[in-house]
């Protein structure tokens, strides 16, 4: 069982802040820290607003060794398919091999309104999306030398020399999620390396991953070679006393994220990633720090979560 850090840098974070739980996440020996996309807070504001994930994945490519680095999840509509390839393959050369791209349709129109981004229905985001993974993941595969074409829905490439080229091969992993019941476990099976359920009850999770097995089966693609991963709001505390005071510090409710999260003493902790492994099979999870700024937070849980959990 893999545990990985996930942060909202949008809450209120700085570069400085995301840098320092980046470095205590790798010093407490994690494997990923994560991020995610987004360009407006959701419910309190933050200052000083928002930070671009893709610049800030560069910098710590170059201010970090060897934790894996990736979004949760990228919008395909904040930045052009085929320049975002570009931006991931160069952040993948920084990072020596380091980078993992997740994409998704995007699904909070209150941030595109704020910047001037188009905001498609969604038929017309999956068009892009299915466009975008189509782009990006043809022009890492194009031979250095050879030119890249795609004419699709939405976008079309003509004559890329479609550089420069990322450093892991076949290329820097793709993570996709959501629970879409069609085209999105379609689109997985096609494209994805992993699959990721956010937030999500047991049961939608078990739901998804039966609809992805059988799309992966639909391409004649094997289901167990997709990862299979959950994203879940950690709240973790020696006692019952330092529980609550992390709850506090991010406006949730205690019992609400025993129920809904990672909530509890460690000892809890560890028991409920045991549940979820054996109802889900969820292989990799996505510890979601709120409070960026409590380091303590993720040494604890590299303390005395990690090695209970073998």
């Amino acid at each position: 069982m893999d545990l990985r850090i996930f942060t909202e840098p949008q809450q209120g974070a700085t570069y400085d802040d995301q840098l320092r739980l980046a470095r205590t996440a790798e010093d407490s020996g994690f494997g990923a820290f994560f991020r995610s996309d987004h360009f407006v807070a959701m419910g309190r504001e933050g200052l000083p607003g928002p930070t671009d994930s893709w610049v800030t994945l560069g910098a710590l490519a170059r201010e970090t060794s060897t934790i894996r680095l990736g979004t949760l999840v990228t919008s395909v509509t904040f930045r052009h398919p085929a320049l975002l390839g570009v931006s991931v393959a160069q952040v993948d050369q920084m990072s020596g091999g380091r980078v993992e791209l997740g994409l998704g349709a995007g699904w909070f129109e209150a941030e595109h309104a704020a910047y001037g981004v188009p905001f498609p229905d969604a038929r017309g985001r999956f068009d892009l999306l299915e466009d975008a993974l189509e782009i990006i993941t043809g022009m890492w595969a194009t031979p250095e030398g050879e030119r890249f074409n795609h004419e699709g829905k939405v976008v079309t490439v003509k004559d890329s020399p479609a550089l420069p080229k990322p450093v892991q091969q076949p290329r820097p992993p793709i993570v996709m999620g959501g629970g879409g019941k069609k085209r999105t476990p379609a689109l997985a099976a096609r494209f994805a390396d992993e699959f990721n359920m956010a937030f999500p009850t047991m049961e939608a999770t078990v739901a998804q991953f039966a609809r992805v097995d059988d799309a992966c089966r639909a391409v004649g693609r094997e289901p167990s070679e997709l990862l299979r991963s959950v994203a879940l709001v950690a709240c973790v505390g020696r006692d019952d006393a330092e529980v609550r005071r992390r709850a506090d510090a991010i406006g949730r409710d205690v019992d609400e994220l025993r129920a809904s999260g990672l909530a509890g003493t460690p000892a809890e902790v560890v028991e409920r990633l045991g549940q979820w492994r054996e109802e889900t099979g969820a292989e990799q999870y996505y510890l979601q720090m709120l409070d960026i700024g409590d380091l303590g937070h993720t040494e604890l849980v590299a303390a005395e979560v990690v090695p209970q959990l073998g």
